[in-house]
């Protein structure tokens, strides 16, 4: 049964499938946003870096990628060294030793 009283908008003007021209506008932007969104994603994986660290006995391997082999690297490092720490000052000292094992692409 159909609505006996349809919203209509306040300028009345519709597509052809019942939408509001405001209501495509705002459906073509946010398809645009969800489209960027997921190409710049998708396109983090150009450089890869597996890194190992060892700190305080303990030891851990995170991959990681990165728009640049240096990002990619610092973030491997920077996730591996978040796992065998406890706190800032451990993690940035961890962070500054050298690495046991990289393996980046």
């Amino acid at each position: 049964m159909p609505n006996p009283h349809p919203v209509q908008p306040r300028n009345g003007r519709r597509l052809s499938a019942g939408i509001t021209r405001a209501g495509a506008v705002g459906l073509a932007l946010a398809t645009a946003v969800l489209a960027i969104l997921v190409w710049q994603t998708l396109n983090l994986d150009a450089h890869t870096c597996e890194v190992c660290v060892e700190y305080r006995g303990k030891s851990r391997c995170r991959k990681v990628s990165g728009k640049t082999l240096e990002d990619a690297r610092r973030g491997a490092i920077t996730n591996a060294c978040a796992f065998v720490s406890a706190g800032v000052t451990d993690s940035m000292a961890c962070q500054r030793k050298p690495t046991v094992s990289e393996h980046c692409r």
